[in-house]
C-alpha cells in the first residue's frame, strides 16, 4: 500500500497546521519531515494553492542564514542568471541529475561505514569524520567518478540540445545548415550546367 501523502494547511497567520496529528507545527517540524524522507505536501488553507515549494525554500533560505551556507554568492548570481534563459530547464534537469548522483554516492558510503562500525553503527558528524580520514583514497576515487558522471551528463546534454537546434534549423536556407531543397544539390542543376539533351526523333 503506498503511502498517502500527508497533508499541511498553511493559513493567513502563516501557521502550518498538520492534518495528520491535528496540531499546529513550526517550520522546524517541517524540516525534520524533508530528514524522515516523509511525503507532505503544504497548500494555502483558503485557496487549495500548493505551497510545498515556497516551504522548502524557506528551509533553505533557514539553513543559508544559519552560518554555514552552502551555496556562495558566485553560484547564487549564476542560478540567477538562469531565470528566463533557453537554458533554464535543461539547467534543472542537469542540477536534479547531479543531486541524485551525489545522494547515490552518499548511501554507497554509509554502507561501507555500516560495513567497517556495524551494521548498528549511528552515522553521526564524529563517524563521518573518522571514516572520510580513513577512506581518503577511496573518496577520491568515488568523488572522480562522481565528476567524470557529471562531465557526461553535461555532454549529453550539450549533444542533445545541438541535434535539437539542427532539426530546428534544418528547414531554412542558411549558409552552414543542411536544409531539405537548399542542401539537395541533386535537387536543381549548378549554374553553369548546360540544359539536357533533346532526343532526336
Amino acid at each position: 500500500m503506498a503511502d498517502q501523502i500527508r497533508l499541511i494547511k498553511k493559513y493567513p497567520n502563516r501557521r502550518l497546521y498538520d492534518t495528520q496529528t491535528s496540531s499546529y507545527i513550526t517550520l522546524a517540524d517541517v524540516k525534520e519531515l524533508v530528514l524522515e524522507h516523509g511525503i507532505f505536501q503544504v497548500v494555502d488553507a483558503k485557496s487549495g494553492e500548493d505551497l510545498t515549494r515556497n516551504i522548502l525554500l524557506q528551509i533553505i533560505l533557514e539553513e543559508e542564514a544559519g552560518g554555514a551556507p552552502m551555496f556562495t554568492s558566485d553560484l547564487l548570481s549564476q542560478m540567477i542568471r538562469f531565470y528566463g534563459n533557453a537554458m533554464q530547464g535543461m539547467m534543472g534537469k542537469y542540477l536534479e541529475n547531479n543531486i541524485k548522483a551525489f545522494t547515490d554516492m552518499q548511501a554507497k558510503l554509509q554502507e561501507q561505514v555500516r560495513s567497517v562500525y556495524g551494521e548498528n553503527a549511528t552515522v553521526n558528524q564524529d563517524l563521518w569524520a573518522q571514516f572520510l580520514n580513513f577512506q581518503g583514497p577511496a573518496m577520491q576515487s568515488m568523488m572522480g567518478a562522481y565528476m567524470e558522471q557529471s562531465k557526461k551528463m553535461y555532454a549529453q546534454m550539450q549533444e542533445q540540445l545541438d541535434s535539437q537546434t539542427r532539426n530546428l534549423f534544418s528547414g531554412f536556407p542558411f549558409p552552414g545548415f543542411p536544409s531539405g531543397l537548399a542542401g539537395d544539390k541533386s535537387a536543381a542543376p549548378a549554374p553553369d550546367a548546360a540544359p539536357p539533351a533533346t532526343p532526336k526523333k
